[in-house]
């Protein structure tokens, strides 16, 4: 996504959404994360951001009451900023620096403290989940957790070529209301040969053994990248539980846009959406 993430970070790439009223508006796709956590009942959000990130994305989160006094003569064209500061004003919001980029189970690890030994819901923030009711998918994981006594519930999603991603292999389960179930068995980032169709998507819900499984990969791999995939393998090695719904257009749709295609995608399919 070279020049434009040197300048600004992919996870601010617009998307279209509806505004209170219906009409199409855009969006940072990490505003559109933020309102689906909302959505799954989290009041409590830890962003994790880069260094050079962390002014830009704190300001964006930030309620700016001089920047709504200052366009105060057009109201009309504040609604949707209000109403996001009435969201933001309803949540706690920390902020975790990362200094450098050393992979997406690092950045998991840097937002440890907050968890404070809580199971949890991650969710990346260069894609998106579309639902009817936003959250719905993000509850289902987290009830999984819950009810099956996990240490981690993925989200899961048929496709053509799985070596671009972390797959899954496991064993089919009863459904869980309008979500397919797996018990998984392996998972592997990015494998040459995949021995699945299942790629899991970047939403999650982890217990707290997450982090010292992320700890002792690293101890096993020093200076190399640190995956999550690589820690819910581990636990799965010392006999943990780990379980993936599966996603199904009935259920929801998942898009990124971690690439210019998959961008135009993801931008394509929303401004269908929001002009319904």
């Amino acid at each position: 996504m070279l020049p434009w993430t040197r300048g600004l970070r992919k996870e601010f790439l617009p998307l279209f959404g509806r505004s209170a009223d219906g009409r199409p508006i855009l969006k940072p796709v990490a505003h559109h994360v933020l309102e689906t956590m909302v959505g799954a009942g989290v009041t409590e959000i830890t962003l994790v951001v880069g260094a050079k990130d962390t002014a830009f994305v704190r300001n964006y989160f930030t309620v700016d009451r001089a920047f709504l006094a200052r366009h105060a003569h057009h109201r009309e064209r504040l609604k949707e900023t209000e109403r996001f500061y009435r969201t933001l004003g309803r949540l706690k919001l920390t902020f975790a620096v990362q200094p450098r980029p050393r992979g997406f189970g690092d950045a998991v690890l840097r937002a440890e403290p907050s968890v404070d030994g809580e199971s949890f819901l991650l969710h990346a923030g260069d894609a998106v989940l579309l639902e009817r009711v936003p959250g719905t998918i993000l509850k289902a994981l987290a009830h999984r957790l819950t009810a099956g006594r996990l240490d981690a519930v993925l989200l899961v999603r048929p496709v053509e070529d799985a070596r671009r991603y972390g797959v899954v292999e496991g064993d089919p389960l009863p459904r869980d209301g309008r979500f397919g179930r797996l018990r998984v068995r392996r998972m592997e980032e990015k494998p040459a040969r995949p021995r699945s169709h299942w790629a899991a998507t970047a939403a999650y819900a982890l217990s707290s053994r997450i982090f010292p499984a992320l700890r002792a990969v690293r101890r096993r791999r020093p200076g190399r990248e640190l995956e999550l995939t690589d820690a819910i393998e581990a636990i799965l090695e010392d006999g943990g539980a780990v379980e993936a719904l599966t996603l199904a257009p009935a259920v929801g749709e998942w898009w990124s846009v971690g690439s210019p295609d998959s961008f135009l995608r993801a931008l394509k399919r929303t401004e269908g959406l929001a002009n319904r």
